[in-house]
């Protein structure tokens, strides 16, 4: 799995595999991609933590439709993260954990 931090009211757009923009036709699936229940808050801005399937190269995001009127169109990130560079980045971050199903982490 991969990894990305996405800032609040901002939203994945297109996606990119080894052979290209992901093709929903020929893989015959959207690409797994799962906003988690964790976030960071650095400077009063949330950014959330989302996980992708090793297929996964590069993301395009864009900011939704009320964050429109930003300077920024959109942003392709590249250099998706691993797990150990999550750890190590919510090690010295100021880390907020939101958690839906307490059940499901005290099992």
């Amino acid at each position: 799995m991969k990894y990305f931090f996405l800032s609040e009211g901002w939203t994945v757009s297109r996606v990119w595999a080894s052979d290209g923009l992901w093709q929903i036709t020929a893989w015959r699936r959207q690409p797994d991609i799962q906003k988690l229940n964790i976030c960071l808050v650095e400077n009063n801005e949330l950014l959330w933590l989302y996980r992708v399937e090793e297929a996964v190269l590069t993301v395009e995001v864009k900011p939704t439709t009320t964050l429109a009127n930003t300077t920024i169109g959109q942003v392709v990130l590249k250099r998706l993260m691993t797990a150990e560079q999550v750890i190590e980045r919510l090690g010295t971050a100021e880390a907020k954990c939101q958690l839906q199903n307490i059940q499901s982490v005290a099992q």
